[in-house]
């Protein structure tokens, strides 16, 4: 597993899209509730991020235990919005997906026009990625897994794929979703691992032309 740590502070906001900006790209951030997407979002975007949290009522604390997860007080409950701007031509539009089971239905729409997507796990409940993976590998999505590092006990890179059902061709990092570096990183990764993805599926492709023209 690949560990990021804090580095540098965060780049300076801007505020305002370039007027050569020509392509979009769509990347969404899942997994289970309180694993920290919020934050992701918050600390990576260039933007002030749209959020929709609500503190948790005593209606939502029946539903969703907070006591489980320190200093939780407040849930999304539609999606979190954020934005990165690559290089003059091309932004990156990240969505944090709600992480309760209730609001599982909206995801379907979330995933629509999606590029890829980065399945957040904490290590101290594993299974709460279940479902988003689940959900990603039937829309055929690509994914990778990043570990957000709330000091929990330790698991190996094997012991985390035996848990959640991935082989060795799926990205496994660990960060601090804190940090905008770090999270930074994640996305890199996610984006090279989808450059990788394209690379393969057009030899692939060249290869098959090749045969059929023998």
């Amino acid at each position: 597993m690949t560990h990021v740590t804090r580095a540098v502070p965060p780049a300076q906001p801007r505020p305002t899209l370039a007027g050569t900006t020509v392509n979009t790209l769509k990347i969404v951030v899942v997994g289970g509730f309180g694993v920290g997407k919020t934050t992701m979002v918050r600390s990576v975007s260039e933007i002030r991020p749209l959020h929709t949290e609500e503190v948790i009522s005593g209606a939502g604390r029946t539903l969703d235990d907070p006591s489980l997860i320190r200093g939780k007080s407040a849930t999304t409950v539609a999606f979190d919005f954020g934005r990165i701007t690559i290089d003059e031509s091309s932004v990156l539009y990240l969505f944090g997906a709600p992480g309760q089971e209730r609001f599982w239905f909206l995801w379907e729409r979330l995933f629509a026009g999606t590029l890829g997507a980065v399945v957040m796990v904490d290590t101290r409940s594993l299974s709460d990625s279940w479902y988003a993976i689940d959900r990603l590998e039937h829309h055929g999505t690509p994914f990778i897994v990043a570990v957000n590092d709330f000091g929990g006990p330790f698991h190996s890179d094997e012991e985390i794929r035996g848990a959640l059902s991935i082989g060795p061709e799926v990205p496994l990092v660990e960060f601090d979703a804190r940090d905008h570096s770090s999270s930074k990183f994640v996305l890199i990764a996610l984006v090279e691992h989808l450059y990788a993805l394209s690379v393969r599926e057009a030899e692939k492709a060249d290869d098959q032309e090749h045969s059929e023209h023998g």
